[in-house]
Order: structure tokens, then sequence, then C-alpha cells
């Protein structure tokens, strides 16, 4: 059996394959010549519901880039046996018809194979999403199908499509990818951008996800303080000498509240028969029970994480029996992060290591990310499904510039490099419209599913595909965010205030002018001056929020001030844009009619003269 390459070798594989047009005619296969098609695609009448989506999806696409019409039959059909037909063989039943055979075993649950074999090109893999990911596949990299967002794609005109040879084997080394933006949750992007996270909307056809029961934080919901605190108050967290469920947890070395939570979990999972994953993790709080057995055991172990991981071994032991495919999930969070010392976990249970207290504008090999990293390491080293609760986006700020986009590629190498399986990219999943959300959901689920791709290649592909002719300002304006942090030298939250240093005046205005360039390069492009209006929206934001400061800035300094001197005329050119967007959310649980109390309060103050 031949080793899987990495996806970037496949790539290139299948990409210069593509492009060999000028190979001897007796090499190339055929899909369709002058806008006439010449293969049929033959998929099995048995194949499972994602292999025919597969199939499906393959003859749509060839059909909008050929300008053809492609025919679809099963391998019973004379037509698929007939000599001299070119084949497209889409799933495991019709990928038996090829000679020689083609091997599909050892694929895992979403590995593919991407082969041509005389006449026959076979798109096949794993049950239940290899195939449907070998499609997208050829359709991404020798077809040169895109799909920026679910409302922006580029798919080539190719009248005349042919290639040489073809031969991909891929294994993805991450189980569980999620890009965790607000378009990247469309089902039909999810599928071609190869996400199976748990809030991905994807249905059978599409392949289907890991779904989890109860996503985080689920003390709480499991044992609910309003049905069990006066009964129970030995139930929940010890803390100065008082039982208390005030932003609190439970008490994990109660032997009666772990019997009453397994209870409650199995009956979840009853009536959730999709799950694959259960979450059994601590509220989004501090105050961990400080009773004496709990913080003898913390202190055991050296981390509070002693007390919490002997908890859920003992859950996913009690649960194991009747839901064996059921994985129980915890956090490694915040007075969790560190790993304890003696207790591992079992089989049956996934450690979500989450990196919120890390500095976002550097890699995980920067010495400010030291601690993180370190833990990291450590868990690797106990845990054989250690996920990863990784931070992409300003919550207290969605549009607002977040130069973080350096970072993705190193950290997502890291995570795959030292045995990761999952990697859960949190970013603005409530609005349209958060800065760079769209390029920050592409890059990323292509990081997921190949660790190894050049994050910047990624991101100047996806500015000139979104771009057009604007990338290049769109390029100039991100590079000025980037070296404006790198050069402050202060740490990048994912609560970083809107006069952060690397936000100074000077680098406000220098990013308004690559946006002025940017969108005289769009012309009367409509639908590229929306796009480039949205990515500008952030600097806007930030001059709303800022206004006073910043007005008597520019007048102490005797800058030019880059805008209307109304913060009331900004405001409204502001909403104009967001509104065309559908921009509802301007943070982590705050609406965008925030904005206009912020610039009722400014009217109200003096302005700068």
């Amino acid at each position: 059996m031949s080793k899987p390459r990495p996806l970037a070798q496949v790539c290139a594989l299948l990409t210069a394959a593509a492009l060999a047009h000028a190979a001897p005619p007796n090499d190339d296969f055929i899909i369709a010549e002058d806008g006439q098609s010449r293969a049929i695609i033959v998929v099995a009448a048995d194949a499972s519901e994602a292999e025919k989506y597969a199939a499906d999806e393959v003859t749509s696409h060839l059909g909008q880039v050929c300008g053809a019409r492609f025919t679809q039959t099963d391998p019973t059909d004379p037509a698929a046996k007939a000599g001299g037909t070119w084949r497209i063989l889409v799933g495991r039943g019709a990928a038996a018809l090829a000679e020689p055979p083609v091997d599909v075993e050892g694929l895992g649950e979403e590995g593919f194979i991407i082969r041509t074999t005389g006449r026959d090109l076979v798109i096949s893999g794993a049950q239940p999403r290899g195939t449907l990911y070998a499609a997208y596949t050829f359709l991404e990299d020798t077809v040169g199908c895109r799909w920026w967002t679910p409302r922006a794609t580029t798919i080539p005109h190719r009248p005349s499509l042919k290639f040489d040879k073809l031969d991909a084997r891929y294994v993805p080394p991450l189980e569980y990818r999620e890009s965790f933006w607000f378009e990247a949750l469309d089902g039909a992007w999810a599928a071609r951008n190869k996400c199976n996270g748990h809030s991905d909307r994807l249905n059978a056809a599409q392949g289907g996800k890991h779904t989890y029961e109860g996503f985080v934080h689920t003390f709480y919901p499991l044992i609910p303080p309003d049905k069990y605190f006066k009964e129970h108050p030995e139930w929940f967290s010890l803390i100065g000498g008082k039982r208390s469920t005030e932003n609190a947890q439970l008490c994990l070395t109660n032997e009666s509240l772990r019997q009453e939570l397994v209870k409650n979990l199995k009956e979840r999972l009853r009536a959730n028969p999709a799950a694959t994953i259960a979450s059994v993790s601590q509220n989004d709080c501090f105050n961990n029970c400080q009773c004496e057995a709990c913080a003898a055991i913390d202190k055991e172990e050296g981390s509070p994480a002693g007390s919490l991981l002997r908890f859920v071994n003992a859950v996913a032991a009690d649960v194991e029996a009747e839901f064996p495919h059921v994985a129980i999930d915890t956090l490694a969070y915040q007075y969790t992060r560190k790993p304890p010392a003696k207790v591992r976990p079992r089989p049956n249970v996934i450690v979500r290591l989450c990196s919120i207290e890390c500095s976002f504008s550097k890699p995980l090999a920067d010495d400010r990310n030291q601690a993180f990293r370190d833990d990291l390491l450590n868990w690797s080293k106990i845990c054989n499904r250690l996920y990863i609760w990784d931070y992409t986006t300003n919550f207290a700020h969605y549009v607002m510039p977040h130069p973080n986009l350096r970072v993705l590629g190193p950290n997502v190498r890291f995570f795959a490099e030292h045995g990761v399986k999952g990697v859960f990219e949190q970013g603005a999943y409530q609005s349209f419209g958060s800065e760079m959300a769209d390029l920050r959901g592409w890059v990323l689920a292509k990081l997921l599913w190949d660790p190894t791709r050049d994050a910047q290649k990624l991101i100047d592909e996806f500015l000139d595909g979104y771009y057009g002719p604007a990338a290049p300002h769109i390029r100039a304006y991100l590079k000025l965010t980037h070296d404006a942090v790198d050069a402050a030298a202060d740490p990048l939250g994912c609560y970083s205030p809107p006069n952060a240093k690397f936000l100074s005046l000077s680098t406000l205005c220098t990013g308004l002018k690559h946006f002025q360039s940017a969108e005289a390069a769009a012309g009367s492009d409509e639908e590229l001056l929306q796009r480039v209006r949205v990515a500008r929206l952030p600097l806007l934001y930030v001059f709303i929020v800022r206004w006073n400061e910043l007005r008597k800035q520019a007048s102490d300094a005797r800058a030019e001030w880059p805008l209307a001197g109304n913060i009331r005329e900004v405001y409204d050119e502001f909403m104009r844009v967001a509104q065309a967007e559908k921009i509802t959310m301007v943070a982590e649980g705050r609406g965008i009619d925030w904005l206009r109390a912020v610039v009722e309060q400014a009217e109200k103050q003096p302005a700068a003269p």
C-alpha cells in the first residue's frame, strides 16, 4: 500500500496534470472538446448518499465549466462498459470497474484516491466522506473551481478539458476540522472546503459531520442548580467554606453527583442518536471546588485538571458500554489548562485544550506563547485524542482590524505535528461582515484539511480570486496592519481594545489611502466595490469609536483629517455598507445598534478644532 502524500504534493500533481494539455492525445484523459462531452460519469445504484451527491457535484460542475451536458449512469449500463469510452468512476462501487483495480483500503473515514487508469478516472474514498472529498479535490485542483464563500465562487470556462495522468492518495491528519466563522457554517460551502465540525450545517448527502451532545460548558446543563441545589448543595463547588452555584463548578469527587450526571447524559444521548461526541466540561468561569477531597486530588496531580479528568474518565467508563461510538469531550481551559501529573485520559476521552491566553499575533513558537506551548506538548504526550479550541477573532470588536493572519499557518502546522487530532477555530460566528471573515474562513478550512499548505500562498490566492484588480491594495493594507502590530510589540488578545498601540492615527490614515486605491481599481464593478467597502469597515469602525480622541490627535499634529468632519456622516456611510452586507453584530453578544449610541455620545462632547 502506498504511503499517503501530503496534500500540497497531491495538489501539485493534479495541477501539473491539468496544465499538461500539450501531452500526446493518446495519453490525455478527455472530458470535453469544444463544448461537447467526451466522458460519462458512473456511480453505482447502491452507492451511499454521499457518493451519489459527489457524482452529482462532478456532473453539475463539469457542465458549468465545459458548457456541455454530461451523462450519469451506473455500472450495469452497457454504455458504462463500452470500449473506447472515457469514464469518471465515482465511489467504491463504480471504482470496481477500473482495470487494473484500484486499492481503496486503508483510507480511514475521509481519505481518498484520484487516479487515471487507461480511459478511467477513479474518484473514490473511504466512508462516509472520502469520495466526496476526492470529488472536490479533483474539481479544485484539476478543473480550477473555487468556493471562496457561499456567495462567491470561481467556476472557470473550459470548453475543452483534458489532462494527463492523475495519481493521488491522501488521508487528512486531523479528524475534526471546524472553521467557525458565520458564512463558513453553510453546509454546501463546508462540504466543498472539507470541514466536518459540529456547527457546520451538513446533511447526510454532504457527508455528515461530528455531532456533539452538548457542545461545551455542560456542567450546569447536565446538573441544573435550579433542580438540584436545594436538596444536594454538596454536589456543587465549595468556595470559601460555602457551597455555591454562582460562577462556580461541580464537586467532582461526589459519587452520587456522578451517578446522576451519567443518568442525565445517557438520557440525552438516547434522544440524540446522531451524537458521536458528548461534552462533560467545566462552566465558563473559575471557582472549582475546594472541598478536602477535590483539593487533595488537585494537589496530588499538580493541577485542577486532575480532579476533572478523573471524574470525566469515570463518566466515560460508565457510558462506554451503551454508547461505544461516543467519545466524552472535556476542556483543558484556564484553570485546568495544565495537564495532570498522574491520571491519563481513557481512550474514549477527548481533551480540548484552549488557547485563550495566547498572544495571537505571535506563533506558538514565540516566547510569549511558551506557557501554552508547553502545556500543549505535555498534553500531547498523554492524550491520544487531543483537540484544540483556538481563537481567531476579536470577540469584543468583530469589526476591527485583527492582524493575526501570519500565525494561522504556523500554528495549525504546529498542532498537526504534535499529535493534535481535531481543531476548532473559533471566529466571528454571529454575523456577516466581521473583519476579513471570508478570507479567514477559507484559509483556515484549507489549512485544517492540509496543515502543510503555505498559508501566505493561500492568502494571496484568496485575495486575487476574491478582490480581483483590487487585491494588491488589500494586500498592502493587511501588510500595514500586521507590520504595525509587530512594531507595537503589544500582545494581540481576542479582546483587544480599539485604542491598541498598533491602531495609531498614522496607520489608520495610511490604511484608508490603500482603500482609496482599491476602490479605484475595482472601477464600476458594484459587487467588487461592495467587497472592498466591507473590507474597509474596520478602519471606519475605529474612527467612529475613537472619534474625538483621533480628531484631537490630528489637530495637535496638524495632520490632514482623512474623513468627513462630521461623525454622523461617517457613521451613515458605515451603516449603508453594513446593511447591504447584512451585518447585525459588532461584538460577541453586541448588536450593531450599539454603534449608534457611541455616535450619540461622541456628538455630546466638544469637537476638536
